[in-house]
C-alpha cells in the first residue's frame, strides 16, 4: 500500500511542478494576494476528480483487454519521457516568472478564468487521466495511489499559493528553476522507466 501512495505521491509531484498556465496563475493569483486559496482548492478539486476518473475508469476499461493496456502503457512511456526531455532543456535555459500589476477581480471571474485555465488545458487530461490513470491501475494498491496524488497536489498547490508571495525573489531567479527541472526530469525518467519494466 505504501509503495502505491509513494508512487502517487512522487508522479503526481513531478508532473503537477512543470511549470504550466495552471501554475502560472495560482503563482500570479499568489503574487497579487487575490483570491489565490480559492483558486488553488478548485485546481486540487479538479485535479482529485480526474486521477480518480483516470485510475479506477481506465482499471475497469482496460482489465480486459491486454492490447488496450500496451497501448495505454507507451503512451503514458512516450509523454513521461517528453516530459523528462523539457523538463532537461528547461534546465539548460534562464527562465523567469512575473506578475505584471493588474486591477482586482471579483472571485467569480477569477475562479472562471482558474476554470478554464485548469479544463481547458489538453495537459490536465494527458496528466491526470492518461499517464496517472495508466500507472494507477497497476498498482497493488490503486486508491493508495490516488491517495498520494491528491496529497501532492494539495501540497503543491497550497504551498505555490500560500508561499509565491514570501518567495517571489527566489522564484524570479533562473538557477533556482533549473534545480526544480533537473528535479522533475530525473522523477519523470525513473516513472518511464518503472512502466517499460513493468510485467502485467
Amino acid at each position: 500500500m505504501w509503495q502505491s501512495y509513494l508512487t502517487g505521491l512522487m508522479t503526481m509531484g513531478g508532473l503537477i511542478i512543470a511549470i504550466g498556465a495552471q501554475n502560472t496563475f495560482i503563482l500570479a493569483q499568489g503574487l497579487r494576494r487575490e483570491h489565490h486559496l480559492p483558486v488553488a482548492a478548485l485546481c486540487l478539486f479538479f485535479d482529485i476528480s480526474l486521477v480518480t476518473i483516470g485510475v479506477f475508469g481506465l482499471a475497469t476499461l482496460l482489465a480486459g483487454d491486454a492490447w488496450l493496456m500496451g497501448v495505454f502503457k507507451w503512451a503514458g512511456i512516450i509523454f513521461l519521457l517528453y516530459y523528462s526531455i523539457c523538463a532537461y532543456r528547461r534546465a539548460l535555459t534562464s527562465q523567469s516568472l512575473h506578475s505584471a500589476a493588474a486591477a482586482p477581480r471579483s472571485l467569480g471571474k477569477t475562479l472562471g478564468i482558474a476554470l478554464a485555465v485548469t479544463l481547458l488545458n489538453p495537459h490536465v487530461y494527458l496528466d491526470t487521466v492518461l499517464v496517472l490513470g495508466a500507472l494507477g491501475n497497476q498498482q497493488p494498491a490503486p486508491l493508495a495511489f490516488t491517495v498520494g496524488a491528491g496529497c501532492a497536489s494539495a501540497l503543491w498547490f497550497f504551498t505555490l499559493a500560500i508561499g509565491s508571495a514570501q518567495l517571489a525573489p527566489y522564484l524570479t531567479r533562473p538557477r533556482v528553476w533549473r534545480m526544480i527541472d533537473m528535479a522533475i526530469g530525473t522523477v519523470m525518467l525513473i516513472t518511464a522507466i518503472q512502466l517499460i519494466l513493468y510485467k502485467p
